[in-house]
């Protein structure tokens, strides 16, 4: 029983080579003159000049994803290619976010009450590092206050090393009939 299959139809085969009537999608360049119904359905969707040539589409390393749009989601156009394997996330595209530091502080007794030059707790400076909170020395005119906590920002941390978005996968070869039955248009 011979099958029938669709001119530009795309199939998933699993062997290492191209039946007869079809190509890889591996976006080679055809001639028109000698592939007119199959331009027919093509275009230049995926590639060429109109007018010598046209080419398949490429779905190698690539996951194809249906043309168009549903309610609420993101308009594909047939033919548009887009995405990558890998991205680098850096603060410039990560949406604005704060990280809460939290800062110890124990109750000291406090025994002096009008300090003099070296009694502080802590002596005014300028951090080390990366960090935007300086560093203040606690005066304490009543004996056993409590210190209250300060607010700080943190650095930046990361190495910038690149973000594998890759989802779990196995190869397979994508195909296009390239010689087969016109499709009519219903």
């Amino acid at each position: 029983m011979e099958q029938i299959f669709l001119l530009g139809s795309i199939h998933l085969f699993a062997g290492n080579y191209a039946p007869v009537n079809f190509k890889f999608c591996n976006g080679d360049l055809l001639p028109i003159s000698q592939n007119q119904a199959l331009f027919s359905i093509l275009g230049t969707y995926y590639g060429g000049d109109g007018i010598n040539n046209f080419k398949l589409p490429d779905l190698r390393g690539t996951a194809p994803i249906g043309a168009g749009a549903k309610p609420g989601h993101a308009s594909y156009v047939l033919g548009q290619a887009a995405g990558t394997e890998t991205n680098i996330i850096s603060a410039s595209n990560m949406p604005p976010h704060n990280h809460t530091v939290q800062i110890a502080v124990n109750n000291a007794a406090a025994n002096v009450s009008t300090p003099v030059i070296g009694s502080t707790i802590a002596a005014p400076g300028t951090p080390s590092g990366r960090g935007s909170s300086p560093t203040y020395g606690y005066i304490n005119a009543d004996p056993n206050t409590p210190l209250n906590g300060k607010t700080a920002t943190c650095g930046i941390a990361g190495s910038g090393m690149p973000l594998n978005n890759m989802q779990p996968y196995q190869a397979i070869n994508y195909i296009i009939c390239v010689s087969g039955v016109f499709p009519p248009r219903s």
